[in-house]
């Protein structure tokens, strides 16, 4: 089965998917990675943050590229995003050629209140993101929610609303778990 698992930056997705990688046998494949990868051999970037501020062009091209690639696999957990926030407006993670490539059969939504995420969003100093207030986060959550359920109408695939609140990873963990079963 192939599982698409998305979330805001900052919602802890990384970490279940750390978790569920160890427990199920299902690579992740990061989307952004390759995408990523392909434009810093390309001279495009020199760092992962930048990409949001590429030309839309240039990502949708970078995008094509790396849903191309994942095609290939089965079984497999994409690590991506429903929407990516730019200086222009939110750009789908996965449009129509990304889905038609990827077909995905499972869409998962993995959310957190807007402060639990603006919190953990302060505490990572490993990240350049551009700081957003709570009502900014809880319009990128909506916005995610709506990307789900479109992607759905045009896949089929089902959609799972994850929670993942602070000091709850094992319960997020375990209800990923479950909808992989």
């Amino acid at each position: 089965m192939r599982v698409v698992a998305a979330g805001v930056p900052g919602v802890g997705k990384t970490s279940i998917l750390e978790e569920v990688a160890k427990r199920a046998n299902y690579p992740i494949v990061n989307f952004g990675t390759l995408m990523f990868e392909m434009a810093k051999e390309e001279g495009l970037v020199e760092h992962r943050d930048q990409m949001r501020k590429l030309p839309i062009e240039i990502q949708r091209d970078l995008q094509k590229r790396a849903a191309e690639r994942i095609s290939g696999m089965s079984d497999v957990i994409v690590d991506t995003h429903f929407t990516i926030k730019t200086p222009s407006g939110y750009f789908p993670g996965l449009p129509r050629w990304v889905l038609e490539a990827m077909n995905p059969e499972m869409l998962v939504v993995i959310e957190a209140s807007p402060e639990e995420i603006y919190g953990r969003r302060m505490k990572d100093a490993t990240r350049d993101r551009d700081v957003e207030g709570v009502d900014e986060i809880n319009e990128h959550l909506q916005v995610n929610r709506y990307s789900a359920f479109a992607c759905s109408m045009y896949t089929g695939a089902t959609v799972l609303i994850l929670k993942n609140n602070d000091g709850q990873l094992d319960r997020a963990v375990e209800r990923f778990m479950e909808a992989l079963r």
